[in-house]
């Protein structure tokens, strides 16, 4: 058996992540050294500047680590930086941070930083998530980073003392790495400066922000103005309770905290903002405290939630929108002539609403592929026009040159407090975000649903493949069904289509023998529906919209549905039953019965 063959399941789309007993020593020393042969290999690069007053220029690479919360984390982040730090890097701790403190660290100096964290996930389940030149990894280059792993390995014998007790403890941490380290080579950052640090840049940009808005023009009125708003934080016990009372109360008068003690063992539940009914208690605190707005924060603090003064929760789709409005009409640029070809960024989970109001807003709408690194690397390519980024499970990135482009919960989560705020100011315009959410078009939808994958044959492609091409299949039958007869009888002898070609020479799949009645094609894909597939499968309709994807982070389907109305989400939903029902009955079966939130 290859070494370390039950660790290649932790190597994910996104980052490293599975349970907690796959992350030995022996693992966690082998993965040192292949991240320091990594860092290694990079060119030294500046720093972003984001603060001018704590940017370091150094020839010798920097690489900064943090841990959350969980049990374990802290001894995995102290064990890589043994070893990195053995190897001519220069290391500095950060001690438990949030992921997005990380990132913000790496930009001080050349953008490279690790942070043990297993974001929202359960509490016997550890991780790790690292950034490259300020980039996250690709799933192909987590994949190299496995074999370079494994590569290693064969000339490297590493001792695995705890290989009956996997979870790695702080107190017994100097006996996992057979070293002579001198702790010189370790930097410590006090909890204080990296925190202050961290709080100092945000406070330049409400600076900023206050000046675009012409709302105060004297610095000492703007450096005393606080948010006259009544909010409710829950940190759900995760890594943003460290640092979040210090940082809203900074810029909020009134902020009530809850459960924002960081503890790996979650007592109330995971720190997932977005699972059904874990949001109960923060509206229960929001109508109990008559506050603005709740605000919910995953375990490593890039993911938000949040609840209106009603205490209701808000669509996650709505979110995205205002905060896109935010990123536009604050945006330094947003008098210029060079905004008017700026984009925003969503993934295909999201609403069908969305494009139009973002078109509304004088933006161009693109779809982006699941995944908050996805968004990242769009947002960092340097050709982009994005000025802002958002994805249905809570990540919101603002790309306006006033902070880091990075899925900062926090950070977001202040800058909406800041526009909530200007709103209540402004006599002419002071709603409650209630009001302001009632004012969106109405969304019935389900939740983002996880199904069971089906089972195919190993000859068969998957379904997920099989439905891109019935899809394209019938769009091609109606489209032709406009044009001459002998035009349709040529596109049914070959419905498959060259851009869509199974991956497999013994494909069975019931594209090439559906015989579809031209009613039922139009009934399924009515004209000028609009056909996605760059991830899984997405239908926009007139009045709704659907997709059914497959997982990037388990083996299984995800679907999320939604319309106009409680009528027109049942309609989309059979509609998506009879396109699977050819290849599973059963998952047409399991589509229908996915109820409305």
């Amino acid at each position: 058996m290859p070494p370390f063959a039950a660790q290649q399941s932790l190597f994910r789309a996104y980052d490293i992540r599975g349970a907690n007993q796959y992350f030995t020593s022996s693992f966690i020393q082998a993965l040192g050294d292949a991240f320091a042969t990594l860092y290694n290999t990079q060119d030294s690069q500046p720093s972003l500047n984001i603060n001018a007053s704590t940017s370091v220029e150094t020839k010798q690479n920097v690489v900064v680590i943090g841990y959350d919360m969980r049990i374990g984390s802290e001894a995995i982040a102290r064990t890589l930086s043994t070893v990195i730090a053995q190897q001519s890097l220069r290391v500095i701790q950060l001690g438990l941070v949030t992921t997005p403190m990380m990132a913000f660290w790496a930009a001080q100096y050349q953008g490279h930083g690790i942070v043990a964290t297993a974001s929202h996930s359960a509490k016997d389940i550890l991780g790790i998530k690292w950034l490259v030149n300020n980039k996250s990894p690709s799933s192909s280059e987590i994949k190299t980073l496995y074999h370079q792993l494994t590569a290693h390995h064969s000339c490297h014998a590493y001792p695995d003392n705890q290989a009956n007790n996997p979870i790695l403890h702080s107190e017994n941490i100097d006996n996992n790495y057979d070293s002579k380290l001198s702790i010189d080579l370790l930097e410590q950052l006090p909890t204080h400066q990296v925190a202050s640090v961290y709080i100092d840049a945000i406070e330049r940009v409400f600076d900023q922000l206050l000046q675009h808005n012409h709302s105060l023009t004297e610095a000492s009125q703007r450096n005393t103005h606080k948010l006259d708003l009544v909010i409710v934080i829950d940190c759900m016990h995760g890594a943003t309770g460290r640092i979040a009372q210090r940082l809203f109360e900074r810029f909020c008068r009134h902020v009530i905290f809850l459960n924002d003690t960081p503890d790996g063992n979650f007592p109330l539940g995971n720190p997932d903002p977005t699972e059904p009914n874990r949001l109960n208690e923060l509206q229960r605190a929001v109508v109990l405290h008559a506050a603005d707005i709740g605000l919910a924060f995953d375990g490593d603090g890039d993911r938000l939630m949040i609840v209106d003064n009603n205490g209701k929760i808000v669509t996650p789709d709505h979110l995205l929108y205002l905060l896109a409005r935010i990123a536009i009409t604050e945006h330094p640029n947003s008098l210029s002539d060079s905004l008017l070809a700026s984009e925003v960024l969503f993934d295909i989970k999201c609403a069908h609403h969305l494009p139009r109001l973002l078109s509304e807003l004088g933006t161009t709408p693109v779809i982006s592929k699941t995944g908050s690194s996805f968004m990242r690397q769009q947002v960092q390519h340097p050709d982009n026009q994005i000025v802002f980024a958002g994805e249905l499970s809570g990540h919101f990135i603002f790309n306006d040159s006033r902070f880091i482009p990075y899925d900062d919960a926090m950070y977001a989560a202040l800058r909406l407090l800041h526009w909530l705020d200007q709103t209540h100011n402004n006599i002419n315009d002071k709603k409650p975000l209630a009001d302001i959410i009632q004012s969106l078009p109405t969304i019935v939808s389900t939740a983002d649903h996880y199904l069971p994958m089906p089972q195919t044959t190993t000859t068969d492609c998957s379904l997920v493949e099989q439905l891109t091409r019935f899809c394209h299949y019938l769009q091609h039958l109606v489209d032709m069904s406009t044009h001459t007869d002998s035009s349709s009888s040529q596109q049914r002898k070959n419905p498959c289509l060259p851009a869509t070609t199974c991956k497999s020479s013994a494909c069975t799949c019931a594209t090439a023998k559906a015989q579809i009645a031209l009613k039922q094609r139009h009934e399924l894909l009515p004209v000028g529906t609009k056909l996605s597939c760059i991830d899984g499968v997405r239908l926009d309709f007139a009045h709704g919209f659907g997709v059914l994807r497959q997982s990037n982070t388990s083996n299984s389907l995800t679907a999320r549905f939604a319309g106009d109305s409680i009528d027109d989400l049942k309609d989309i939903q059979a509609t998506f039953a009879a396109l699977c029902r050819p290849f599973n009955a059963a998952l047409a079966e399991q589509i229908l019965a996915i109820p409305a939130e």
